[in-house]
């Protein structure tokens, strides 16, 4: 039973997560006010997937637990070329917009904020961005950046 569960162990991918953003929530009720937080967490394994998650709880270590198990259900595959994405894109998210294209070897990560942590656990080394929508929530920026990334197509091998 115990080598049963070291294979198990062994099966499952070592994801590095990462707290983007954390908050505290107040809801007034009748009784008076609830205090809460929400976490924001990416979760990646620097080998082309990656995932977001949001949640909320009485504490912090509940709210990042439980937002870190969101987004290991939430986890896309990137296609990954040389280091870079396979072509530009663009998608949208509620308020915010994101804008995504492919960079030669070399030049790094020019991105800023959540998009360069998302592309930091997905592995991608070079690409560049620009956020392109009104809003400084992290938690639709990031939306919007895995939205554009689930859009990309692996490029067709060549013979």
């Amino acid at each position: 039973m115990a080598e049963e569960l070291n294979k198990k162990e062994e099966k499952e991918e070592k994801f590095e997560a990462k707290l983007l953003e954390l908050r505290r929530v107040v809801h007034v009720r009748a009784g008076g006010k609830r205090l809460r937080f929400r976490a924001v967490v990416v979760v990646g394994n620097k080998q082309g997937k990656v995932g977001v998650g949001i949640s909320s709880g009485l504490d912090v270590a509940q709210a990042v637990e439980k937002a870190t198990y969101q987004a290991k259900k939430n986890v896309i595959e990137v296609p990954i070329v040389d280091g870079t994405i396979p072509h530009e894109v663009e998608a949208k998210f509620s308020s915010a917009r994101v804008l995504l294209k492919p960079q030669r070897k070399g030049r790094g990560l020019v991105a800023g904020g959540v998009v360069r942590v998302i592309c930091q656990l997905a592995g991608i080394n070079d690409i560049s961005s620009k956020l392109l929508g009104q809003t400084k929530n992290k938690y639709n920026n990031a939306m919007a950046t895995m939205k554009a990334l689930s859009f990309l197509k692996k490029p067709k091998t060549q013979k």
